[in-house]
This record gives structure tokens, C-alpha cells and sequence, in this order.
């Protein structure tokens, strides 16, 4: 579903991604790991649109792609949870959902009730303020805002940063849900290994900018993968 061929990235006069080369299968968990400061985000941000590649391609649903906004990709169904959920604080939850609405054709925007099924704390907290939700609420609420657009491609960073254990106990089975329906491919950026791990189909471990692991779950293994990822 996307596939990333030599990605570069800079910040001014700092390069930032070395070469990134990956695949994200449809129907897939596929494992972005490495340690603070090492591009994971700049990853994110390079294949969403938020922040222009240097070079390198992004193939898109086997359409090489142009640099194009984050809107735009949004349109093709790249959606994205970002690091620090990134809620809008003074809209209801309902108004924070109907803003992945305006990626869709007009007959399309409505909220899919899958989305109060997944998280039902959405539904119950509808007209409560987004700035007021818990952190785990508000990971919830940017999840269903990411769904809302139907996505291909859904690019997750670090969605169990600062949650409690009961809330990461159910991201790990929406993604799981997702996965097994088989309609889109999913990416994860992720530091906590054993979420990870249990998860993913594949892996790429990163540091500086660089792949240091790339391998399917079936031909790697834990050790592998944690030594990697303490490179």
C-alpha cells in the first residue's frame, strides 16, 4: 500500500533521514522502533505531508507521488495520529471528529458509528470539551478523528506515550481489529517493544536517520530486534 524508496529529510541545514527505505503492507502492522531523537517522526511527518521530504519517493497505492500537502494526502487516505494527539482543545469531541470530515466528498461526512463502537467514550463524552478529556481520552479522540477520513494508510506515533495501561490494553486491540479487516495498511511508531512486538509484521529500526533493521516478525527475532534497537 506505501512503500518509501531512499527518503531524505532536512531541518535548515541538518539532514535528518538518511535513505529511508520501507514497505507498508495492506492488512499489516508495520513497526517503526528506535530511541528518542532518531527520525522516527521526521519519518511520520515526511510520508504525511506535515513537513516536505528532501528527496527519495513515496509510492502511494502504487502511484509514485509527488511532494503534496497534508491535506491532499489526507484526500488519498493517509491519515494520521500524531505524537502529543494534538486534539483541538476548545471544540467539542464531536467538533474534533468532524474535522477529519473535510477530507471526504460532501455526501460522505458522517461520523461511522464503528468509531463510538471502538472508543466509547466518544459517544458519552460527545459534547464535553476536547481540552478537558484525560491523555487516554484524548489518544481515543485523535484515533476516531484519523478514522473518520476512512484511510488506506494510517500512520500512528507512539499512541502509548503517557496513557495508562487499560487505555493501551485498547488501541492494541482497535489495531488488531484493523489489521485483521485487511483495508488498510497500518504504520506504528513505537518505543514501548513489548506492545510492539506483540503487534507488528514487520520491522524497521532506526538510528540516526538510518535503517539499522529492517525484517518480517517470521525471520527475525526478539533478540534481533531489541539488540538493534539498543544500537
Amino acid at each position: 500500500m506505501l512503500q518509501t524508496r531512499d527518503l531524505t529529510l532536512h531541518y535548515s541545514g541538518s539532514q535528518i533521514l538518511h535513505g529511508i527505505s520501507m514497505e507498508a503492507r495492506k492488512g499489516e502492522v508495520t513497526c517503526v522502533m528506535g530511541t528518542n531523537g532518531v527520525g522516527k517522526t521526521s519519518l511520520m511527518k515526511a510520508i504525511t505531508g506535515t513537513h516536505p521530504r528532501s528527496g527519495g519517493d513515496v509510492i502511494f497505492d502504487g502511484e509514485t507521488l509527488p511532494k503534496l500537502p497534508a491535506h491532499r494526502l489526507a484526500q488519498m487516505g493517509i491519515a494520521y495520529v500524531p505524537q502529543g494527539r494534538m486534539i483541538f482543545p476548545l471544540l467539542t469531541v464531536r467538533e474534533n471528529l468532524e474535522t477529519g470530515l473535510a477530507c471526504l466528498p460532501r455526501a460522505e461526512r458522517e461520523i461511522p458509528e464503528r468509531i463510538f463502537e471502538m472508543f466509547p467514550v466518544l459517544k458519552q463524552m460527545q459534547n464535553r470539551r476536547g481540552g478537558d478529556l484525560s491523555g487516554g481520552q484524548q489518544q481515543q479522540l485523535a484515533f476516531g478523528r484519523a478514522l473518520v477520513t476512512r484511510p488506506k494508510c494510517l500512520l500512528m506515533d507512539e499512541p502509548t506515550e503517557g496513557i495508562q495501561p487499560n487505555i493501551i490494553q485498547l488501541i492494541g486491540d482497535v489495531i488488531r481489529q484493523l489489521r485483521d479487516e485487511g483495508e488498510m495498511a497500518l504504520i506504528l511508531v513505537e518505543q514501548y517493544f513489548d506492545f510492539a512486538f506483540d503487534l507488528a509484521d514487520s520491522f524497521y529500526v532506526l538510528s540516526r536517520g538510518q535503517t539499522v533493521l529492517a525484517a518480517r516478525k517470521e525471520n527475525t527475532s526478539r533478540e534481533a530486534i531489541q539488540g538493534a534497537f539498543d544500537f
